[in-house]
């Protein structure tokens, strides 16, 4: 698996997850997947994520 494979699969089950949460706990979860929309955006637009430095820690490769 790559870094950019990594990134994404993660990102999709932290939206799955926190609308479950949002849906089921309570709306404040909505914050978490509006937090990963704009990190999705950021990295988007640099090319950078936190999780991707993550990964190549964890060895994985580009």
């Amino acid at each position: 698996m790559t870094v950019e494979r990594a990134v994404r699969l993660l990102a999709g089950v932290i939206v799955l997850a926190s609308l479950a949460l949002a849906y089921f706990v309570s709306p404040y979860w909505y914050i978490l997947t509006a937090f990963v929309g704009l990190n999705l955006f950021q990295s988007g637009i640099t090319n950078w994520c936190p999780a991707m430095n993550i990964f190549r820690a964890l060895g994985l490769k580009d």
